[in-house]
This record gives structure tokens, sequence and C-alpha cells, in this order.
């Protein structure tokens, strides 16, 4: 691409990293949310901001979306449909269902523009550090366009194939995710019952055979008992998790690990902590093996 010019809309935790790791590496980029305050803070890190989806759509050939919900999403789609701009590839890197991306391309298709379906692995902090990976599929030739584009936000891409297979992706990833995440609690509250020093665990079990992606970031957060700022909120979180859940049960596919983990989260909602990371299972697991030895 001659014209590095990006469209973002959506400036929340993951749109807002990518935002500025572009800006930082050269793209002009535009970005639109409906919180304006989201907008005000980038504004000082170089990105442009619109005033609407329309404006973004008017400006940039690639538009990336990273929206909360089904609905911000096909508000979003309609917008760039109706906005009367040339033809323009638009990445959904949301987490949502199969039915909803379809719905979101559908959409776009109609107004001549192309949809890519392009979830991303990685929490907040690491879309701060470039350290995502991008599950992209749909048109090959539009993905193969937007190749310089992931290396400038993301380690790693490929194109899956068919529209769609970029979700179905994210959905193993994050059955991964959430089982480890757990595992990852269990083991650090047991590791604490069991008087070891826990930046000693950390230490020497992250880099092991033991270790995990997500027990190597969020053990320390567990050990702190720090879950503030939140580089995925367990309210996020439980909706994600209902997705997978969605997508197993359609496939007849049995999934005892994933299944269990689920009343952590519930829990952890129930405690108050929906708007924590969600490493603060540790609270949930700790304050339920308080209560066992109580």
């Amino acid at each position: 691409m001659s014209d590095k010019i990006a469209g973002i809309v959506g400036l929340g935790i993951m749109g807002g990293a990518i935002a500025k790791n572009l800006a930082a590496r050269g793209w002009t980029v535009i970005g639109f949310d409906v919180d304006a305050t989201k907008g005000a803070a980038l504004a000082r890190d170089g990105i442009r901001i619109a005033q609407s989806v329309s404006e973004v759509a008017h400006h940039a050939a690639i538009i990336l979306t990273s929206l909360p919900n089904p609905a911000a999403a096909e508000k979003v789609a309609t917008e760039i449909a109706t906005s009367g701009a040339a033809q323009r590839i638009v990445l959904e890197l949301s987490t949502l269902t199969i039915a909803d991306k379809l719905r979101f391309k559908e959409i776009l298709d109609g107004a001549g523009h192309i949809a890519l379906d392009c979830p991303l692995s990685g929490t907040g902090a690491q879309a701060e550090n470039r350290d995502l990976v991008v599950y992209a599929s749909g048109d090959s030739a539009a993905i193969a366009r937007c190749m310089p584009l992931f290396s400038d936000f993301a380690k790693q891409s490929a194109d899956l194939g068919v529209y769609g297979n970029g979700s179905r992706m994210k959905f193993i990833a994050n059955h991964l995710v959430a089982i480890h995440n757990v595992a990852s609690a269990e083991a650090m509250v047991l590791a604490e019952r069991a008087g070891l020093d826990l930046n000693q665990v950390i230490e020497m079990v992250g880099p092991g055979a033991g270790g995990s992606r997500m027990f190597q970031m969020r053990a320390p957060m567990m050990a702190a008992r720090s879950y503030q700022p939140a580089t995925m909120r367990v309210s996020t979180w439980k909706k994600d998790m209902a997705i997978i859940a969605e997508f197993a049960d359609g496939l007849g596919c049995d999934t005892p690990m994933f299944t269990l983990t689920q009343p952590v989260y519930t829990q952890a909602m129930a405690m108050g902590l929906g708007d924590d990371d969600t490493a603060a299972v540790f609270e949930v697991l700790k304050e339920n093996s308080g209560a066992k030895n109580g």
C-alpha cells in the first residue's frame, strides 16, 4: 500500500492501542468512538479524530472496527454502507458470533464494500506491545493488501480462508485462555497455601513445562492482587465465553474443562469484579479455598 491511511472505529482498550501503534509506524490514523473522551486522549498521540463513522469511511480505504457488541457492529456496518464512500475494505476485529459476523458482511456487501472477519488473539496489554495474532478470513486479495497493516500492529497474521474461519480460530484460542487463566489462579492459590513465595513461583514455574502465556501474564497480577488497569474485563470475557459455549454446542462438541471454568467467572461477577481484569478469578478461588478451610 502506497498510502498508509487507516480508519479505526472503536477506540477502546484494543482499538486505542492499535491506533497508537499504527501512528507510531507512520500511518495516518483516522479514528472514531461514540465516547468522545477516548478520542480526545488519542488525539495527543497523533490520531486524527473524526466526528462520525461516515467521515472515517470517506478518508480511509481500509477501516478496522473494534466494537463491544452485535448492535454496535450492525450500526457501524450500516453507517459505512450508507456513507456513499468508494469501495472500502472493512476489517471486523471483534469477538462476535458467526451469525453476527455474517450480518456485518451482508450489510457491507450490499453497498459494494469488502468485509473481512479478522478477530485478534491477545489482551489489551499485548496490543500495546504489538504482541497480537490476526486471524484473517474472507477475500484473499483483500487480506493480502492488508498484510503490511497487520505487520505494524501484530506479530503474526494468516489468511485462514473462508469468511468466518477467523472467528472459529479465535473461539479455539479463547477456549484455551478461559481454562489457562483459571488453572493459573488455582495453582497460585495452591502455592500460597503451601507457603511458597509467589514471586518465586512466577519466576520458576512460568518458564517451565507447566507455564503458559496466561500464567506469565496474569500470575503477577494475582500475586500483587492488583487487577487494574484491566487488559480484559471479567464482564467482557463473560460475553466472549457465552459465544464460545454457543459455538461448541452448535457443533455438538463437549468441552468439559471449559464448562467447569464458567461458574468461576460468574462468581467473579457476583463478587463485584466485573470491571477488573480476568486475573481476578484468583480472588474467587482464594475465597472458596478459605471458606472450605474456615
